[in-house]
């Protein structure tokens, strides 16, 4: 709730008509927001699970007059969640599109980390097999240290000490190499260090939480 600006609440409390990742989430979420009446909330589903030629189908309120809420099960959607293709149909139709910023991982990493803020990448999810991994990290260093450009990224919960320890025996010793873990809660850290200073340092808690990496 820290993250979520009274305005926002304040159109959310609005709408009759949501997309939402997991409808079940969703209503726990409203409730959470005083939402006046969750019984006649209705939400549409949108996740990964959901077919293209389905998309459509969810503007139909949209384009009979009526608001809409799209709601992010965790972050912001359309950054690392479902809801691009929705927006980008939205856009074709006629429909403005209204953002409202609340609380993002990847955002909050970018404004900590220190790292390149006016020239950055962010990658999502790479490669899980080992050498196509290896040669990815090199690339994005490669793009870091030519481009200027901060590379951020990340990976599921439970493989990121995997991905650490692929990190720091890949890339180059004064390379940074940024953590952002657990954003957005009580156990937050966010830590920036050169390649050769992380070897020599304790591996920070990160099992099972969400991290997000950046390079530089």
């Amino acid at each position: 709730m820290e993250q979520i600006a009274p305005f926002n609440l304040s159109v959310c409390r609005e709408l009759k008509h949501f997309i939402a990742e997991n409808p079940k989430t969703a209503r726990k979420h409203l409730k959470l927001f005083s939402y006046p009446s969750i019984e006649q909330a209705q939400i549409s589903e949108l996740n990964l699970h959901t077919e293209k030629s389905e998309i459509i189908n969810l503007l139909k309120p949209l384009l009979e007059g009526k608001d809409c809420g799209l709601m992010s099960e965790a972050g912001a959607p359309g950054i690392a969640d479902p809801g691009a293709d929705l927006i980008a149909l939205a856009h074709k139709n006629g429909i403005p599109v209204v953002p409202l910023s609340g609380p993002s991982a990847i955002m909050s990493a970018i404004m900590s980390s220190g790292l390149n803020g006016q020239n950055f990448a962010f990658t999502g999810y790479l490669p899980r097999e080992k050498n196509e991994l290896k040669k990815k990290l090199k690339e994005m260093e490669l793009l870091a240290e030519r481009h200027k450009q901060a590379q951020f990224f990340i990976e599921t919960p439970y493989r990121n000490i995997a991905l650490f320890e692929m990190l720091l025996g890949t890339l180059k010793p004064d390379t940074l190499l940024y953590l952002g873990i657990n954003l957005h809660s009580d156990s937050n850290c966010s830590l920036t260090k050169s390649v050769k200073e992380w070897k020599a340092s304790k591996t920070p808690e990160m099992n099972k939480v969400p991290v997000v990496f950046g390079i530089y």
